[in-house]
Order: C-alpha cells, then sequence, then structure tokens
C-alpha cells in the first residue's frame, strides 16, 4: 500500500509541471494593435534579414506572412475598419475611402471617416458616423465598462476605424493643426508636447538621413515625369508639412505621442483590459511619392523598426502585462516607371481615357446624351451611373461603358453590382478568391458602386507616383504578427485574413464571440498542443 501511493504521489509530482504549463495565461491587461500604412508582405519580407529592434521582436513572436485584405478595397479606410472589427467591409459599411451618393444631406463624394451633414468634402466634419459594426474595444467595454480604448494615428480614418464609436481618447493628424480628436475635449499635456515638437519639426530644414549600409543598392534614381526619385534620403527645408509627413520623423511622432498616452492614462494598470491603437501612417506618404523599391522606402522601413522599437520599450518600462498585434491597412506596387527597368514590361500607367469621367464624356458625346456627366468613380473600384438615367438610356449607357472597358488591354475585369450582389459571401482560403468574390467582400448595397472595373496586374490608375487599390496580391497581402511576454515563436505561411485578428484578440481577453458575430476567426496562438481560442 505505501509503495503504491510513493509511486503514485511520484506520477503526479512529475505531473504538476505539465498541468501548471497548460492552465491558461492570466488576461492580458492592455491589448495593443498597431497597424503600418502600406505594409506589404512584399516589404515585410524583403527586409526582414535587417530588422534589428521593434520588427525583430515582433518576428521572433506568432508571425502570420500571409495575412490577406481580402476584399477587393485595398485602401485606407477599409483596410484599418478590417483590423479591429473582425468584419470585411460588406458588414462596416466601410467599402472605401470614398464612395459617390445622389442623396442625403449632401449628394456627390463621401468620405468614410466624416458626418457630411456638418461640413464640405474638403472641409469635412471627422466622424465614426459610417462604421456600422463595432471594434474590439466597444465589445470590451459594454462588456466592462472599466475598460479604456484610446486610438491614435496619423489619419484620421485610421484611428476612427480601429477605434471604434466609444473611445476614451482619440487623437490623430490634422494637416494644419497638429493632433486633434473628435471628442470634445481640450489636449492633454501629451498632445500640447506632441504638437509643439512637430511644429518645430516642420518648421526647421531637415538634413539627410543617414543611409544604412543595406540601402546602398536601392539608390538609384528614376526618372517619373519631370521628376527624379529613388535616391532620396528626406533632406527637406524648411516649412514642408507634406515632405515632414511623408518621412520616418511623422512615425516617430506618433509612436511617442501613443507612448505618452499609455504612461499618462496608465493603460493597462485600471481594473479593466484597455485596448490601444495605433495606426503609423509615414510608410503610406513614402510609398504614394517615392514609390516602394528605393532608397527612401529602404531608410523608411529601417526607421519603422526602430520606432516600433521604442514604443514596445515603452510598453515594458510600464511594466504591464501586454499583447501586442502588428499588421497593415493594405499593400502597395512600385513606380512602374521602376518596375519597367527592372524585368516588367508591362507595368504601365492606365490611359487617361478610361477613367470613369473622360470616358463619360466620349459616351454622351457618341449617344449624343446633353444631360451632364455620367459616370462617376474610379478605376479600380466602383463605379456610379448618374440616376437621371433611365429606362433604354441606362441601359445604353452602361453596355457602351463596358464594351469600352472590355476593349482595352489595361483592363482586367469589368462586373455588374447585379452579379457581384448575387454572389454568397466568399469562404475558404483568401489567396484562391475570383475577383467578383474579392469585390463581394467590398459591396455594400446602400454605398456600392453599379459597376466595378478592375485594371490589369502592374497597370497603376493614377498618373503621378505610385498608389495600391487593386485586387491584385501586392496589395492584398500584408503580414499580421503577435506579441506577447512568453509566447513562443512559431510561423504559419498559410493564408488568413486581416479580419482573424479581432477574434484572436478576443479570445485572449475571454470575450465571448458567437458563431456569426464576426467575419473572421480565432487564430490559435499557442505554438504547442495548447489552444489559446479555447473558452476560458
Amino acid at each position: 500500500m505505501i509503495r503504491t501511493l510513493l509511486t503514485a504521489a511520484a506520477a503526479l509530482a512529475l505531473a504538476a509541471p505539465a498541468l501548471a504549463q497548460e492552465a491558461p495565461r492570466p488576461v492580458p491587461k492592455l491589448v495593443v494593435m498597431i497597424s503600418a500604412d502600406q505594409f506589404s508582405t512584399d516589404l515585410f519580407e524583403q527586409y526582414r534579414p535587417y530588422y534589428r529592434a521593434g520588427l525583430k521582436r515582433l518576428s521572433d513572436g506568432v508571425v502570420f506572412p500571409n495575412g490577406y485584405q481580402s476584399h477587393a478595397a485595398t485602401e485606407t479606410c477599409p483596410g484599418h475598419s478590417t483590423l479591429m472589427t473582425g468584419d470585411r467591409p460588406a458588414r462596416t459599411g466601410i467599402i472605401a475611402n470614398s464612395w459617390t451618393t445622389f442623396k442625403g444631406p449632401r449628394p456627390g463624394e463621401i468620405y468614410c471617416a466624416e458626418d457630411e451633414s456638418k461640413g464640405t468634402y474638403k472641409d469635412y466634419v471627422p466622424s465614426d458616423l459610417h462604421l456600422r459594426v463595432p471594434t474590439l474595444g466597444e465589445r470590451m467595454k459594454a462588456r466592462d465598462p472599466n475598460t479604456r480604448t484610446v486610438s491614435i494615428a496619423g489619419k484620421d480614418r485610421a484611428a476612427i476605424m480601429m477605434g471604434g464609436h466609444r473611445m476614451d481618447a482619440i487623437w490623430f493628424w490634422r494637416d494644419g493643426k497638429g493632433y486633434v480628436s473628435t471628442l470634445k475635449v481640450a489636449p492633454p499635456p501629451a498632445v500640447v508636447a506632441a504638437n509643439e515638437a512637430a511644429r518645430a519639426a516642420i518648421a526647421a530644414p531637415a538634413a539627410p538621413k543617414p543611409l544604412p549600409d543595406f540601402c546602398a543598392g536601392f539608390a538609384n534614381a528614376v526618372k517619373v515625369g519631370d521628376k527624379s526619385m529613388g535616391d532620396g534620403r528626406f533632406e527637406r527645408p524648411a516649412g514642408q508639412e507634406a515632405l515632414w509627413k511623408a518621412s520616418p520623423d511623422f512615425d516617430a511622432s506618433i509612436a511617442a505621442l501613443a507612448a505618452r498616452m499609455v504612461a499618462d492614462m496608465k493603460l493597462g494598470r485600471g481594473r479593466g483590459t484597455d485596448v490601444l491603437t495605433v495606426g503609423l501612417s509615414a510608410n503610406d506618404y513614402v510609398g504614394h511619392r517615392y514609390g516602394t523599391e528605393g532608397s527612401e522606402m529602404c531608410i523608411q522601413v529601417a526607421a519603422l523598426d526602430q520606432t516600433v522599437g521604442t514604443l514596445l520599450d515603452a510598453l515594458d518600462a510600464t511594466g504591464v502585462d501586454y499583447v501586442v498585434g502588428f499588421s497593415a491597412d493594405h499593400g502597395g506596387n512600385d513606380l512602374p516607371e521602376r518596375e519597367r527597368e527592372r524585368g516588367v514590361p508591362s507595368a504601365a500607367r492606365v490611359d487617361p481615357a478610361l477613367a470613369p469621367e473622360a470616358l463619360g464624356k466620349r459616351i454622351a458625346g457618341e449617344l449624343g446624351w446633353t444631360g451632364g456627366q455620367l459616370l462617376y468613380g474610379s478605376l479600380n473600384g466602383d463605379v456610379w451611373l448618374v440616376p437621371e438615367l433611365t429606362g433604354e438610356w441606362r441601359t445604353r449607357v452602361r453596355d457602351a461603358a463596358i464594351a469600352a472597358w472590355h476593349a482595352s488591354p489595361q483592363v482586367a475585369e469589368v462586373l455588374t453590382a447585379d452579379e457581384v450582389r448575387a454572389l454568397p459571401s466568399p469562404t475558404g482560403s483568401p489567396d484562391t478568391w475570383t475577383v467578383a468574390q474579392r469585390q463581394r467582400a467590398a459591396y455594400d448595397a446602400e454605398r456600392s458602386g453599379d459597376l466595378f472595373v478592375f485594371l490589369k496586374h502592374g497597370i497603376t490608375p493614377i498618373q503621378a507616383g505610385a498608389t495600391h487599390g487593386s485586387p491584385w496580391d501586392y496589395d492584398r497581402r500584408v503580414p499580421i504578427l503577435f506579441w506577447r511576454k512568453g509566447l513562443a515563436h512559431f510561423e504559419q505561411p498559410l493564408a488568413v485574413e486581416t479580419v482573424d485578428i479581432m477574434p484572436s484578440f478576443a479570445a485572449l481577453v475571454g470575450l465571448p464571440l458567437k458563431p456569426g458575430d464576426v467575419d473572421g476567426r480565432c487564430l490559435d496562438l499557442d505554438a504547442g498542443a495548447g489552444d489559446s481560442c479555447a473558452p476560458r
């Protein structure tokens, strides 16, 4: 009997560490979501060997390199709306950065993050009015009023779409005004200091930034129109706010404000779990102005690594148990002029005659229409037929536009709203979806266009700089990274979606989601037999 008891006791002693290891970890006290605007998986992988700071630490966590902004509308507003809601644009209602409406308080172009009843398109009032679903922070706050949500970003649409409707603090950059808020509150000391520092930086000239050794091979000039770029180092004269934003200095300013807000508000040290979202916007401004493959982007990515590291160090200094996610709202493509020099002869800028307004004028002349503009919208996205077109006129104009676009060697596909609406919401791996399924994930019956026109791979829909917005993987594919102290590293190369981020966070904080509550699914962040998605 004694021998049996001793054997049993020894077995329990051996099992105890394993049982303790399998016990669920405490709920983190702070959830942090960082978005780097226009940071594609292509960029993430290209510079991965050179990360030394924040991106290195995140790469040592849980890595999903093939994350997808799975919808076709790969723009800033729709992309950010997926990150903390768990829903695709078809459910968030954020189908694009802007859309056209022919009714309501202000017919015309509507910005995704405005209240159109209170301003003009160019002088708009930032608002969360158009976001139709709750964010993680909202859901957590509804469960526990002690939860605080804070959103800091370089763009209003990034801050609003990640933070949601019920924020305790929201601050974003507004040109000529500095960091401002949608809340009617006086700027706290952190914002006052950030604005003073930013104004001083903008007012002073900036010397060229050092060129890291690994960037030397990217410092090759390319001619784009009458401008030369590709070998720049962010030197700028005094007073150039736009150039300050299109430099690593902008991200450093945003991250410094976020870190100061964490300290001042004592985020993660209250009675509930808090949520912080941070939108780093410089990458997008750099990508648009200089493209993705020159010295400018190389310096920017190296600086992004350092900026993220500085922010993580500030979080470490609080002693708070935090979990951080990192991703992007969309990717981006390089300048077609540089792509042609580097083995992509098909890269080109779109024929301006294909733009909806220009094509509409041509069709009006051919058909004898004298009632004004026929087509509204843009390429690689939604196109609206003016509502005055009815009956046979509507059919003739629609068919003429479709035929003209199909006849162009630069156009990949033209879909009608009826074709897209008839599709079920897409399922399965997002890397296998058709273009029509990608558009279905961004279709909203009230806001979407009558037609959807998509250019071929490598055709840039603007006449200067570089851009995004296509349904192709260089714009859809973004990295998804998670890090928490003690979280074992692993990498999953199969395709996942950015809508999976929110339910993965929800599982960690013990927030239950019923089937169908969101489009995304929880990603198991446990490298072993454990399951971080298991109910707590």
